[in-house]
């Protein structure tokens, strides 16, 4: 809507009422010409009328097999073409077949993964998935998507279970840069960095903070992380690996030199401090609360990711900590947790948590290197396990030393979780340790648990529900 008085007089005319504007392309008038997905969606062309029913139906045939992930069948085909009729009588073929491709991304055939299984299963039985199920799987876990040609193809000849096919095709789909999604997914459900999108600390206090800062350091885990899987390293490596990922933004904000522009490129971290996972700001954001570092966050993080050991949950109305006089000295936030510990209440559970969230202390609420707390020295002093600690570098050392197979066995869970789609239950206690008992043949490789992960039972085999009936899952 453009008020009338914008275009009255002569010369420059400032339109003060325009409420919206749309502009729908193409520009020139042309049709877009032929693109890679057009020239996969449409295997044929029809040259006279006759030939469009067949060829979409051939068309349809071989997108519905893909997004049903196993062969289809009339009774599959038969709506898509009535929709295809319908575009068709509106418009042209391409309409039609964008009118069935609709349809299609909507069918719950597509958007769910119903798993067969025998008909005479009864409540509680274990049996193996098909081949096809499998596939399906597969391709959720490794490409958070739907299988291509070739696995499907591999699956219908009934191949894809043996053990030297299953472990090529897995290999296949890690090289693939469709599995950077689930690396990227992964790794924000697991290490919780995800929440970083919603975190807003306080400008006051951390006025650096920004969302290029934000960007900046989701990315580093995620790149991080991917090089870990891509060059088969030690699961371990993940807490003394002694590189990461920067650009200048962050790498300024890390305090590390000599690294410029916006790309982010392979920097070897010098500092020991600052080494593996507990280094990365988005890790030291999300455990911190928005104008402070929260000692309780961190060492939940660390007992509930790292160790697979979550806390209990605190006590109703646990007050907050006091905020500091302006005519009180300093008062750093070991010596306010001191005085939070006096209550007996809060003492046992904070024993556990606090020295794991005080050895990181060092770290501020966005990660930042600091020396002091509020003009008071930093104390990342700690005692963990009869081992005495002071800072991130000692506390990393002793997280390997002491605890390395805790955190083995909590990756191999967090990641057969992942694949799976659903949590653990005791009958999969024995698979969770006998996977990190494999892969440690292999110095815990990732493609070690990764293959052990596909082969193993769970992930091969299902259990009829107590009502006997199959589950869909999304």
């Amino acid at each position: 809507n453009v008020a009338p008085s914008a275009f009255e007089g002569e010369g420059d005319t400032v339109v003060a009422d325009l409420s919206s504007l749309e502009i729908h392309g193409p520009f020139n008038g042309e049709i877009p010409g032929e693109t890679p997905s057009r020239a996969r969606i449409f295997i044929c062309r029809p040259s006279i009328s006759e030939d469009e029913g067949p060829c979409a139906r051939q068309i349809l045939g071989a997108l519905t097999r893909r997004a049903y992930r196993r062969p289809v069948t009339d009774v599959d085909l038969q709506p898509l073409m009535e929709f295809y009729e319908l575009g068709r009588a509106a418009g042209d073929f391409e309409t039609g077949i964008a009118r069935a491709l609709e349809a299609l991304l909507s069918m719950p055939e597509f958007l769910m993964r119903a798993e067969t299984y025998p008909t005479d299963a009864a409540a509680g039985m274990i049996y193996p998935i098909s081949d096809l199920d499998l596939a399906s799987r597969l391709a959720a876990f490794l490409w958070r998507s739907i299988p291509d040609d070739e696995l499907l193809e591999v699956a219908e000849r009934g191949r894809l279970r043996y053990p030297a096919v299953l472990a090529e095709q897995t290999r296949r789909m890690l090289a693939d840069p469709r599995a950077k999604r689930w690396m990227s997914d992964f790794v924000g459900q697991w290490l919780q960095v995800r929440n970083l999108q919603s975190i807003v600390p306080d400008p006051l206090t951390f006025q650096e903070f920004d969302e290029t800062l934000r960007e900046a350091m989701l990315t580093e885990t995620e790149l991080f992380f991917e090089s870990q899987v891509d060059d088969d390293r030690s699961i371990l490596d993940l807490l003394r690996a002694d590189y990461t990922f920067l650009n200048a933004r962050l790498a300024e904000h890390y305090g590390i030199s000599d690294v410029y522009g916006s790309h982010f490129r392979r920097v070897p971290v010098v500092n020991p401090a600052r080494q593996g996972l507990l280094g990365h700001g988005s890790v030291l954001t999300v455990t911190s609360y928005a104008d402070r570092t929260s000692v309780v966050l961190r060492g939940k993080w660390v007992l509930e990711t790292l160790l697979g050991a979550p806390p209990p949950a605190p006590p109703p109305n646990v007050p907050p900590l006091p905020a500091n006089d302006a005519q009180d000295a300093p008062t750093s936030l070991r010596e306010k947790m001191e005085q939070h510990r006096a209550n007996p209440v809060c003492a046992t559970c904070h024993a556990n948590l606090d020295p794991l969230g005080f050895a990181v202390e060092n770290f501020d609420g966005i990660g930042r290197w600091r020396d002091d707390d509020n003009g008071a020295p930093i104390d990342a002093a700690i005692t963990w396990k009869d081992t005495n600690i002071d800072g991130p570098a000692e506390f990393r050392e002793a997280l390997l030393a002491q605890s390395e197979e805790e955190f083995l066995q909590t990756v191999t869970e967090k990641l057969l979780i992942f694949a799976l789609g659903r949590g653990l239950t005791y009958h999969d206690a024995p698979t969770v340790r006998q996977l990190v008992r494999d892969a440690g043949q292999d110095d815990h490789r990732w493609s070690s648990l990764i293959l052990g992960i596909v082969r193993s039972a769970p992930f091969q085999e299902r259990m009829v529900g107590a009502t006997g009936q199959q589950q869909a899952e999304q």
